[in-house]
């Protein structure tokens, strides 16, 4: 009994014994340095490969992400630019920098043998990581024809929607991600210069502006023509939802395979249950097995798949779902903004404010899902430049998503009126309101003072239907 019982585990080892891992230098375009670690899948067999970096500020996986490998998949990772072992200077996934650095790693992958290709110079690959990470596939894609397929996860489609929407710097954001990039990389002296005056004045020079537009996603989505898997993070305020919906309202234009996900994590903090454990990490490699793999058979679900505050998950074919009637909750009141106001909320996590226009929203039991839209009628003096709008969960006294959006105002003393989506949510039914304040810790200090009448505010939340 013992002698069969060591056969099958020998062949059993014999079946799966990866290759040797080995840590090598890959120079790219110009010269750099770039310091990854190769995983092969298994001994004496080409497999696909998954290219893997890190998030900001981070140094690259020194061991295989296991459901990846188990899957069968050899695993690339690296230092991007300017972090970890790499050489460089942290340009923020620049298409000219880190999207080439891209390529040469898809040259050299190319001469391993362990690589399974499409052609000469062309491995079969598909990329996978979260926030800087998830950056680097946007604009890799956009680029490199050889990439197969990406599952971007926290990633972002332009810096001045995410980090500085309605001109003005997310602050409490800016000084994590500034302290930690300076701390472990070398970078790029827009980004001290954009640090420095955000934290001084809220805003940024025009040099910067165009500077940071120029980073990541932004414009190269268009150019993506291969299946794409996005994973978001509902409670994320420094890539919010709203970002993820830029990206596939481009991609479903462009008719490639594509799938969206918003799960309750990413860069923030979970306050209502993170649902089914394992489901986005098997969302993400099923799509990588029937794109990357190339099996037809595999199952990667409904086209757009959501927890919602509730913590279960609902789906539907696409984004957006099918639209029952609005939820629409209206109001007015007076609003005071002054420097001396405590901010509510954490610097990575709106919350509720005690100086506020509070708006009821009528109970509900509809599914919520998508970018509520506001309608603001309203007069003042002073010298503000922005209040900020966020949907308070009353049941629980924390704000929806954690999410917060700035809303430009003029306070000459006449009546404007400004209409504008605020930052995409997921809710399951409940009693909310509308909050409209002077100031958030997620953006910073108040910066200017002023007395609002606010004639009017109406908020409308879009509902999903039954699949």
């Amino acid at each position: 009994m013992a002698r069969p019982l060591v056969l099958a585990a020998a062949l059993l080892l014999a079946f799966a014994a990866p290759a040797a891992a080995r840590d090598e230098v890959v120079r790219s375009f110009d010269g750099t340095q770039l310091h990854i670690s190769f995983f092969p899948a298994e001994t004496g067999k080409r497999a696909p490969t998954i290219l893997m970096t890190h998030g900001w500020a981070g140094r690259r996986d020194r061991t295989p992400n296991r459901a990846l490998h188990e899957a069968g998949f050899n695993i690339l990772t690296w230092d991007s630019r300017g972090f970890g072992d790499s050489g460089g200077t942290v340009t923020i996934d620049y298409r000219r920098n880190e999207g080439r650095d891209v390529q040469a790693l898809l040259d050299w992958l190319a001469r391993q043998r362990e690589a399974k290709l499409d052609r000469k110079r062309d491995p079969r690959v598909g990329m996978y990581g979260g926030s800087y990470a998830g950056g680097i596939q946007f604009v890799a894609a956009a680029i490199d024809r050889r990439i197969d397929a990406i599952t971007p996860s926290i990633a972002w489609h332009s810096l001045l929607t995410s980090l500085y929407r309605a001109d003005t710097v997310k602050g409490g954001w800016s000084a994590l991600l500034y302290g930690a990039g300076q701390a472990s990389g070398r970078l790029d002296p827009h980004i001290t210069s954009a640090f420095g005056s955000g934290a001084t004045t809220g805003t940024l020079s025009a040099e910067d502006r165009a500077w940071f537009a120029s980073r990541g996603p932004g414009a190269l989505v268009r150019r993506i023509k291969i299946p794409t898997l996005i994973l978001q993070g509902t409670p994320d305020t420094l890539f919010t939802p709203s970002e993820a919906i830029d990206n596939y309202r481009i991609l479903r234009r462009r008719n490639v395979p594509l799938k969206m996900l918003w799960f309750c994590g990413g860069h923030g903090t979970c306050l209502t249950g993170e649902g089914t454990p394992g489901h986005v990490e098997r969302r993400a490699v099923a799509w990588l097995k029937r794109y990357v793999m190339r099996r037809k058979k595999v199952k990667t679900g409904p086209g757009f798949e959501w927890l919602g505050d509730d913590a279960r998950w609902r789906h539907a074919r696409a984004y957006p779902p099918r639209r029952g009637a609005p939820v629409v909750g209206e109001g007015s009141g007076t609003l005071l903004v002054s420097p001396a106001d405590a901010l509510s909320g954490a610097p990575i996590a709106a919350g509720p404010a005690a100086n506020a226009v509070n708006v009821a929203i009528p109970d509900f039991t509809a599914q919520v899902v998508g970018r509520p839209q506001l309608r603001l009628t309203y007069s003042g003096t002073g010298t503000a430049t922005h209040v900020f709008a966020q949907i308070v969960d009353e049941r629980r006294n924390l704000v929806l998503g954690n999410q917060v959006t700035p809303i430009p105002i003029t306070l000459d003393g006449a009546q404007h009126t400004v209409t504008r989506r605020l930052e995409g949510v997921a809710a399951a039914g409940g009693r909310y309101r509308l909050q409209l304040i002077g100031g958030s810790q997620v953006y910073g200090p108040v910066r200017g003072a002023g007395a609002i009448t606010v004639a009017a505010a109406r908020v409308s939340l879009p509902t999903a239907t039954s699949p």
